[in-house]
């Protein structure tokens, strides 16, 4: 069994969203600049961009510990990390990105903002997991929109030391969440809870689902080769 708890996410809005708005907007601006050159996002509307990208991606904020080393699985146009750092510098983090594109639009949001102790990895999750620089270094690893929850499992947690947290933002959806379970035992993580909320105006409900690492991943995995996602655990 796992907790379950309701969020609201309006203070959050408020307090921090509201609150940041310069360095948002700032932000959006540079993600309908690139998008053009490289469709980051089909997702441009001011308010859908708030609501969808700059909260969701706020709504786990208070979830990482303070001064944590963070990675990012499948980074895309950088959320929630870009979101996150802008709002909490303690913050650091490394980005795994495999889509080179992707990758020089982070960097350009690293350059913009001035961003410290941020880090851009042109690499796949399953390569990156496997180097010894990388594997089971970090106290926090979260990804957002890049594969269903076993699947994920397998890309994330090998990145996760013993005791720190995988934190994954996924859909209102917790059957994905629920399926996994193999997948966390067999990769040394247990799943501790579940946080559901909702996006305001019915943009939709999501999940915060918080895998906490229990014991070393087996040196077997990833897999790679497309394992993870043509078999998943």
């Amino acid at each position: 069994m796992f907790a379950m708890e309701i969020r609201n996410i309006n203070e959050i809005y408020q307090q921090e969203i509201v609150k940041n708005k310069e360095k948002l907007d700032a932000f959006r601006a540079l993600l309908l600049e690139y998008n053009q050159k490289y469709n980051l996002t089909t997702i441009l509307e001011e308010k859908d961009v708030y609501y969808k990208h700059f909260l969701d991606s706020a709504a786990g904020m208070d979830l990482f510990t303070k001064g944590a080393r963070v990675a990012e699985i499948g980074s895309g146009a950088g959320f929630p990390s870009m979101v996150l750092k802008l709002l909490r510098d303690d913050l650091s983090f490394d980005l795994f990105e495999s889509v080179g594109k992707k990758c020089e639009f982070l960097r350009a949001v690293v350059d913009k903002f001035q961003l410290k102790n941020v880090h851009i990895y042109n690499l796949r999750a399953e390569d990156g997991a496997k180097d010894s620089k990388f594997r089971e270094k970090y106290d926090f690893v979260t990804a957002r929109a890049v594969a269903r929850m076993n699947t994920l499992s397998e890309y994330c947690l090998p990145f996760v030391k013993k005791g720190g947290k995988f934190i994954a933002y996924k859909s209102g959806d917790t059957t994905e969440i629920e399926e996994a379970q193999n997948a966390y035992k067999t990769l040394g993580g247990k799943l501790v809870n579940v946080i559901e909320y909702s996006l305001p105006e019915d943009y939709g409900d999501r999940v915060l689902a918080i895998v906490e690492k229990v014991k070393p991943t087996p040196p077997r995995y990833p897999r790679g080769q497309g394992k993870e996602r043509k078999n998943p655990l």
